[in-house]
């Protein structure tokens, strides 16, 4: 009871026993057995029922993992059961935990489990607990590597327009962005806001109030005051000129009031948006170890205090936007509840992708808010934004750097073939993953082994472990340039004709690389090309070698090695069928 109190608290499910493993459990368990999972083999259990019952619910498709209780009484036998049992340590894909209770009475047994490879613990709740932290452990490094869906860059130059926007205000000396800049500055990123206009005076005020469309809401304007409800600067649903003109002079006096009349600098005027869906937050601060920090969970005014929020590193892809959303509690109520429609997550999720983006590129934004983010089934519109600056005299140099190294769009190329062809080499993706299963289902057999100094099955080549990590690149540690041919349309997913990579060697300032073209694109200049750039890239780390192990019959790869600069040296573990080609950078 304590384990499965445990097990289900922490986010686990007991196993549902099939009819095959209950009907096997019946024909050597005594009658009164529970029947069900957790599986009561009763207190007389030898060590050979405790065998038999592992072995039957282990073979069960419907369990990922076992936990076998022991509770010394008088029939009990805690050390030859753990001998019995020590042979079970490598069940196929299914751990196995223990829980021997009964202290000194019961430690040659532990002993006995341990040394098979089988954990034991002193109490059965902890391995339970203990069985949760493996079972997310696993599903979370699983999320990572999900191949994520391809978002949309910023179109229209919105990278250049946020920009001149932060320069602009810096140039002028403040930390603190209008919530009419903040808005454009999401915009240029694709992030939908509600139509916002700014008015200076009264009668201008009413004019935009007009024209928007009764009701609206007036908003401070000011380039000082930050959080403009904790001083009475936001008035809504107002249905006339008359209230309009009323909560433009309020919003005015309530400045004078906290003396801050110079922090007036007007209002926007926005249209009175239907609180029909559900209020999120999303966001970014910074950490002092990890940079910039995503903020994702229930927003509105009672943000701090329902406390509902996941936090992320950037960049995002959508899958990790996925990730933070699924951390929290709003997460259940957007995919539609007690009748309501579900909110649009996949749009949602690449809105998060967008907002990752904004933060890193931009990094003279200290602080940014997007509260409330409203969304439901119908929409997903921003209603109001905060962003904070670093101060003027901050230099690139002295900003907090990313935990994780951002996508290096500076080494996004065009490449003209021999023939003529032009091809975009950047570097890989994780959303190139079926890309790179193409690529690899139109290798020769010859071109394969040539790459691998053997042969290698296309199943294990295009196996999703394996091209997950080939395409989700570290790229502080390892950079994997792609050739690719453009679509037909335009809108990505191109053919890539080849993969050239780099990677750190641990412990080392040297790197190897390693490069494959596909056979239609052979001779034509490409693995120059990228051999080229990859050892620009090695420049640009301050490597002192880049080196590679080439099989003595690839003349192809030995003769592109040698036209940049390469050296051609007997391996140094001897192997008679390899070369070893070296290229020092420095030193």
């Amino acid at each position: 009871m304590l384990a499965t109190d445990a097990l289900v608290s922490g986010g686990g499910e007991l196993a549902v026993l099939s009819d095959a493993t209950r009907a096997r459990l019946d024909a050597f368990l005594p009658p009164p057995w529970s029947h069900a999972n957790p599986v009561d083999i009763l207190g007389d259990a030898d060590a050979e029922r405790y065998a038999k019952a592992l072995e039957t619910t282990g073979a069960d498709p419907n369990s990922d993992g076992l936990l076998v209780i022991l509770t010394p009484q008088d029939m009990t036998e805690p050390t030859q059961t753990a001998d019995r049992l020590k042979g079970y340590a490598k069940l196929p894909g299914k751990p196995v935990l223990a829980s021997w209770m009964g202290g000194s009475e019961v430690a040659a047994g532990e002993r006995i489990l341990n040394d098979a490879g089988i954990p034991t613990f002193g109490y059965p709740d902890t391995a339970a607990r203990v069985f949760n932290y493996m079972w997310r452990y696993s599903d979370n490094i699983a999320g990572l590597y999900e191949t994520p869906t391809l978002a949309e860059e910023p179109t229209g130059g919105g990278r250049d327009v946020a920009r001149a926007l932060v320069d602009e205000a810096r140039a002028s000396g403040r930390v603190l962005l209008s919530e009419y800049e903040s808005k454009r500055l999401l915009a240029a990123y694709g992030i939908p806001t509600v139509e916002t206009w700014l008015a200076t005076s009264e009668d201008e005020a009413v004019r935009k109030a007009h024209t928007l469309g009764f009701p609206v809401v007036l908003k401070l304007h000011s380039l000082t005051v930050t959080h403009k409800t904790d001083v009475g600067g936001v008035r809504l649903d107002l249905r006339d000129e008359a209230q309009v003109r009323e909560a433009f002079r309020a919003i005015r006096a309530a400045l004078a009031e906290r003396g801050l009349a110079d922090a007036f600098d007007g209002v926007t005027v926005q249209p009175m948006a239907k609180l029909d869906g559900y209020e999120l937050i999303l966001g970014s601060s910074l950490d002092a170890q990890f940079g910039p920090v995503l903020l994702f969970g229930a927003g509105g005014t009672l943000v701090e205090v329902m406390q509902d929020r996941a936090l992320g590193l950037p960049p995002l892809n959508t899958t990790l936007a996925r990730r933070m959303m699924e951390r929290t509690r709003i997460h259940h109520a957007l995919k539609g509840v007690r009748g309501r429609a579900p909110v649009d997550l996949g749009a949602l999720e690449r809105l998060m992708v967008r907002f990752s983006q904004l933060v890193v590129e931009q990094p003279f934004i200290r602080e940014l808010d997007i509260n409330p983010l409203l969304v439901s089934a119908e929409r997903i519109i921003a209603l109001d934004a905060r962003v904070v600056l670093h101060p003027p005299d901050a230099s690139a140099a002295s900003l907090p750097k990313l935990a994780i190294e951002p996508y290096p769009h500076q080494y996004a190329q065009l490449l003209t073939l021999k023939n003529g062809e032009q091809l975009l080499v950047r570097p890989i993706r994780p959303e190139d993953e079926p890309a790179m299963g193409r690529f690899h289902q139109a290798l020769s057999e010859q071109t394969v082994f040539m790459r691998y100094a053997g042969l290698m099955k296309l199943s294990q080549r295009v196996a999703h472990e394996r091209l997950a990590r080939i395409c989700f690149n570290d790229y502080a540690r390892e950079m994997a340039l792609v050739a690719e041919r453009p679509s037909a349309d335009g809108k990505g997913g191109g053919e890539i004709l080849a993969v050239g990579r780099l990677t750190r060697l641990r412990g080392t300032k040297d790197a190897e690389f390693a490069i494959t073209v596909s056979d239609k694109a052979q001779r034509l200049g490409l693995g120059t090309e990228l051999l080229r750039r990859l050892v620009d890239v090695g420049r640009d780390w301050g490597l002192r070698r880049i080196v590679a192990d080439i099989l003595t019959r690839n003349r192809g790869m030995q003769a592109v090695s040698k036209k940049l600069g390469f050296t051609l040296v007997e391996h140094e573990e001897l192997a008679p069928d390899m070369v070893k080609a070296v290229k020092v950078l420095n030193g």
